[in-house]
């Protein structure tokens, strides 16, 4: 552990738990608390947030690109959204929310496909690949697959979400075999199915290569931060955006308006109907948010 001394030191916060806070610097690990002016000003520091500290306390946070509050998650790259071909089953609804959600925050999703071996992919495949969006599939009898996925994580800093039992534990032990203790001593504290804790931790797998292990969460919540205005909802559906400017009425909600460009791309097959019909989802949610809600 590093030594305490009053120089100003830039790092990055890598674990929190219990109001501390672990930040790693160029010089070493510190184990840190927050200023109290940032509880009066509601800024509170997550994993991923670039710091400045002394003496043990973090004294300014820089500016976010992004963040994530459920879990409390800043400046991610990448979003790596786990998808079984079975047990469970792909849920589209739940995907094309949570590839929204990226894309509201400006954060690339990639989507990694497991149990390939035991179910055809077609379907899904005939709706993503609509999609401008990355699509590895796994297959751990073919080790290539596993170093092209960690290829992707080099220089980044990645969050994998997945519904349980899509395989995301196997697949970090595949990625990084460290995470198997890390996983096995949580679960132990945790109990199976237990949802109680908020410790977030940036798992350093190279030299500026993060991913975000967060036990307790079998996939990313979203809330009230995460909703998506019903105005900004269909720039965060990529294969939209060929189209947008198309439509023949200026405000078109692209749900039921005659000459609508996107409508028309779904007829057309090339806008999945399926993603248009979480797109349709999603905006009758987003209308019935208030603004205070926001």
């Amino acid at each position: 552990m590093a030594n305490n001394n009053s120089d100003t030191k830039k790092g990055i916060i890598i674990k929190s738990i219990g109001g501390l806070y672990t930040v790693e610097s160029p010089d070493g690990i510190y184990i840190c608390k927050a200023r109290g002016v940032f509880r009066k000003t509601g800024d509170v520091p997550f994993v991923g947030d670039n710091v400045e500290i002394q003496e043990n306390v973090i004294v300014k946070l820089d500016r976010r690109k992004n963040c994530i509050i459920r879990p409390p998650l800043a400046n991610l790259d990448q979003l790596i959204f786990i998808v079984s071909m079975c047990e469970p089953s792909p849920n589209y609804m739940i995907l094309d929310k949570f590839i929204a959600i990226s894309e509201y925050k400006n954060i690339k999703p990639i989507i990694v496909l497991t149990k390939t071996d035991l179910e055809d992919t077609k379907k899904f495949l005939d709706v993503y690949t609509k999609v401008d969006i990355e699509i590895l599939k796994i297959d751990y009898d073919n080790k290539n697959t596993i170093i092209n996925l960690k290829s992707k994580l080099i220089n980044k800093k990645s969050a994998f979400t997945g519904n349980s039992g899509v395989g995301k534990s196997t697949l970090l032990n595949e990625i990084d075999s460290r995470f198997e203790i890390a996983t096995s001593e949580i679960s132990k504290k945790l109990g199976r199915g237990k949802h109680t804790t908020r410790h977030v931790e940036l798992y350093k797998i190279e030299e500026n290569s993060y991913i975000a292990d967060t036990p307790g969460f079998s996939t990313f919540e979203t809330n009230k931060y995460d909703i998506i205005k019903k105005e900004e909802l269909d720039r965060c559906f990529i294969e939209f955006k060929d189209y947008l400017d198309k439509c023949y009425f200026k405000d078109c909600s692209h749900t039921k308006e005659k000459k609508c460009a996107i409508l028309q791309a779904v007829e057309d097959n090339h806008i999945s109907k399926s993603r248009h019909e979480s797109y349709c989802q999603m905006y009758e949610e987003a209308k019935l948010i208030k603004e205070w809600e926001l």
